[in-house]
């Protein structure tokens, strides 16, 4: 099954062509990242209008790269929520034109559950059930994936997700936007232990709170920022969000039992939490999955790959499919 993924969710523009769940023959992603770095952070309007110029000319490249038209496409897959409202709109507008005007079934995908599948376009056997950790820009869930399609939450943030935290923490440091990679970098220059940052523990649940976390960054900066190297202040965050991200997840192996964790979404790509979900991994004898840099961050082949799945279950969408800005997976 050659499966047609779209997604435009937020800043990047991006089409895949996907078998069988499984191989990826193209993954084009249009990064609109240098177009929002004067601004700090991702304008909607502007993303919506470069997601216009960008989206005929990445599906016809996704298509080229893998040597496909779309009379060979079965399926076609799109992000429809949630996201920036106007974004999503232009990737869900192209693909129901291809879809009607070529017959083509049509699947709208859960955002977070393209992250999630992204795990088995790199580790197809990965069973179920499996905790994942899904942390990015506009989230930070820890999920229970019971079966194929089937979620339980078990706890999300409660204010700030943890990429939005590095965005907004690096913003007042002064170092760029994305912010997520930059402290990410700089972590590796400086001492995680030279200033003890807040790690929020929300009672007895399994929930996430960074806005505090990015707060107490501020003010320090702010009073003693002169005290201390932009280094170590960065590592000294990320040691921080670490901290939180991998104690709730392998808590919540404590809690349910399932020995099988994966991490998805942009802020997976960070390597010094990777490092540590996988040393905690190794010491508790659990089995562990992250994909590669390329699937972490917003991609095509992700929804491809969750598309397929949705058509093995006979989940179809027609051409009246909504587009959602904001939805949880599961309620």
């Amino acid at each position: 099954m050659n499966v047609l993924g779209i997604e435009s969710s937020c800043d990047e523009t991006s089409a895949s062509v996907v078998v069988d769940g499984r191989e990826i023959l193209s993954n084009v992603i249009a990064s609109q990242v240098d177009l929002h770095a004067k601004f700090g952070g991702v304008v909607p309007e502007v993303a919506s209008r470069k997601h216009v110029e960008l989206i005929n000319p990445v599906i016809q490249e996704a298509l080229d790269t893998a040597e496909k038209t779309l009379s060979d496409i079965d399926v076609i897959a799109v992000t429809n929520r949630p996201g920036l409202l106007g974004a999503l709109l232009v990737g869900v507008s192209a693909a129901k034109s291809i879809s009607a005007a070529l017959d083509i079934p049509l699947i709208g995908v859960h955002h977070l559950e393209g992250h999630i599948y992204a795990n088995f376009l790199t580790n197809p056997d990965f069973g179920f059930p499996f905790i994942c950790l899904v942390v990015s820009g506009g989230h930070s869930d820890l999920v229970v994936v019971k079966a194929d399609g089937e979620y339980e939450i078990l706890g999300r943030t409660r204010d700030d997700a943890a990429g939005e935290a590095f965005d907004k923490s690096a913003r007042v440091l002064g170092i760029g936007y994305p912010g997520g990679p930059i402290i990410d970098k700089l972590a590796k220059q400086g001492n995680p232990k030279a200033i003890h940052f807040p790690r929020a523990r929300l009672d007895d649940t399994l929930d996430f709170s960074f806005s505090g976390l990015k707060t107490a960054v501020i003010r320090f900066f702010r009073k003693e920022g002169d005290r201390y190297s932009i280094e170590d202040i960065a590592a000294s965050f990320q040691a921080a969000v670490i901290d939180m991200l991998v104690n709730n997840a392998m808590e919540a192996v404590e809690r349910t039992g399932i020995r099988r964790v994966a991490m998805a979404g942009g802020v997976a790509a960070n390597s010094g939490l990777q490092a540590r979900m996988r040393e905690e991994a190794e010491s508790r004898g659990i089995d562990f999955s992250c994909p590669p840099p390329r699937l972490c961050t917003d991609n095509a082949a992700m929804i491809a790959c969750a598309g397929y799945h949705h058509a093995m279950r006979g989940e179809f969408d027609g051409i009246d499919l909504d587009t959602i800005a904001s939805q949880p997976l599961t309620t």
